[in-house]
């Protein structure tokens, strides 16, 4: 191909070669560790918020109104606003970034304890899409709250600090399974078999000096390692069994997340999808803090994508909707929702498959996104013949080409798998129907949904630029 042929062609380029300069490098470095420590300490929505408000917090945005510029909102401890007004005024339209708190993992019942076998149980109920075999034998913790009946909240983390212990899903032994190798992998797991192992020691008997000890009722013959379980929660927490009634615990993987690979240049752990856009966004607003923006920025942190947006904490409630209609009253108050809907562009924030190295035969390559390649734009998501997908306007992809070009920041455009293979959704179609320009975009990641996502250490640089770019924009 001639020089003149190479510049009418398009080739996706690899982001390590365009920012290999030592200042990048170490931006690019830096940039990494702060996120790998977000993402151990990050493992629910809730994690997820408090982390965010804290950090937005010391960057002066205030909770719960707009009034000096800066300014944030929360919804039940899973959702959150946040606002940054620009010098041309909301109703010149926003610039938003949309991206997702929560991620697949699984939530203990709502009556989870049980005994069978020697064993103290936990029963689950996975939330989102997961591929169940995944989740049998490996390392999980539990983080989540325990409301009691008086109000008072119970934050609970287990099997994440050094020396303390960790829960387990047992998986059948291969001596026992020749019956499962002619079974459907959705019979061979079963959801109801997702059970966590807790404990195995009976409760102490308690007895008089000089008395033989008898196991009765009230010292739990009937379920004696359930009852020690139980007694044990309660000398840490203070919560009797009724308490799970109105608690709120999620298992999921324990340990720190990890560099990945000899030269360490991917990123290894759970909930990238969509933490990772989570962290990004955050990281864009705050790096430039010190320019005053064009057009008022928002990020917009929502939670229950992975189950369709429902619920008032999910895209489809109208807690966005609140949040905007304050910034316009505190910001300019004759403008009308309408107008700065209609003006406003949108980011949907969220994660795109790459090409799986094992497994390329599933996507159409031409198509595809690549690792290392920068952020993944995706015109359309939905399924097969795009339903339920945001389409967005070739007008509006056309700027976003020219907005990162600009920047320098490599780019690539991507399907996820072939047509009737592929598909998934985002909240970017919940946006649109609002009238503003919006798009998915965000790095591509390997084994998503599984626990232990991997993600390019260049893909994390070259998404935190574009984004940067996205809301300096005027």
């Amino acid at each position: 191909m001639s020089k003149a042929d190479d510049k009418l062609a398009f080739t996706s380029k690899n982001c390590w070669e365009v920012y290999n300069g030592k200042k990048d490098q170490a931006e690019m470095q830096k940039l990494a560790a702060r996120y790998l420590d977000f993402l151990t300490r990050c493992k629910t929505e809730r994690n997820t918020v408090d982390y965010l408000a804290e950090r937005l917090n010391k960057a002066g945005f205030s909770l719960g109104g707009f009034k000096n510029g800066k300014g944030m909102k929360i919804m039940q401890g899973k959702a959150l606003f946040a606002a940054r007004k620009g010098s041309r005024g909301p109703s010149a339209g926003l610039h938003l970034i949309f991206s997702h708190t929560d991620a697949p993992r699984l939530d203990l019942k709502q009556r989870p304890l049980r005994e069978q076998s020697g064993v103290a149980q936990a029963k689950t109920h996975y939330y989102g899409g997961i591929r169940k075999y995944q989740w049998f034998a490996r390392p999980l913790a539990l983080h989540g709250v325990v409301v009691k009946a008086d109000g008072s909240v119970i934050r609970v983390t287990l099997g994440e600090e050094p020396g303390e212990p960790v829960f387990a899903i047992s998986d059948l032994l291969p001596h026992l399974a020749a019956a499962q190798a002619d079974q459907p992998l959705r019979k061979v797991f079963e959801a109801e078999k997702m059970n966590l192992v807790l404990g195995h020691q009976p409760a102490p008997v308690a007895s008089s000096a000089g008395k033989s000890a008898k196991r009765d009722e009230k010292n739990g013959a009937k379920d004696p390692i359930k009852a020690n379980v139980l007694r044990l929660l309660n000398q840490k927490y203070g919560i009797i069994e009724e308490d799970l009634y109105s608690a709120e615990l999620q298992a999921v993987p324990a340990g720190p997340a990890l560099e990945v690979g000899l030269d360490a240049a991917l990123l290894g752990g759970y909930g990238q999808d969509d933490r990772i856009n989570v962290f990004l966004s955050l990281e864009a607003l705050l790096a430039d803090l010190d320019k005053r923006p064009a057009r008022t920025q928002c990020l917009v942190f929502l939670d229950k994508e992975e189950i369709g947006s429902e619920g008032s904490t999910g895209a489809k409630s109208r807690f966005f909707e609140y949040c905007v209609q304050d910034v316009i009253e505190a910001w300019e108050p004759r403008a009308r929702f309408s107008e700065v809907m209609l003006n406003s562009r949108g980011i949907s924030a969220d994660v795109h498959g790459a090409v799986d190295p094992d497994w390329q035969e599933l996507h159409e390559k031409l198509n595809s996104a690549l690792l290392g390649h920068g952020p993944c734009f995706c015109k359309f998501t939905g399924s097969r013949g795009k339903y339920e997908a945001n389409d967005a306007h070739p007008e509006y992809v056309a700027w976003l080409r020219g907005l990162l070009n600009k920047a320098g920041v490599p780019w690539q455009m991507a399907e996820l798998g072939k047509v009737d293979s592929g598909g998934g959704g985002t909240v970017a179609m919940y946006f649109a129907s609002y009238g503003m320009n919006i798009i998915d975009c965000g790095p591509a990641i390997l084994a998503m949904h599984s626990p232990f996502e991997l993600s390019s250490k260049a893909d994390l640089y070259a998404t935190w630029l574009a984004f940067r770019a996205f809301l300096q924009a005027r």
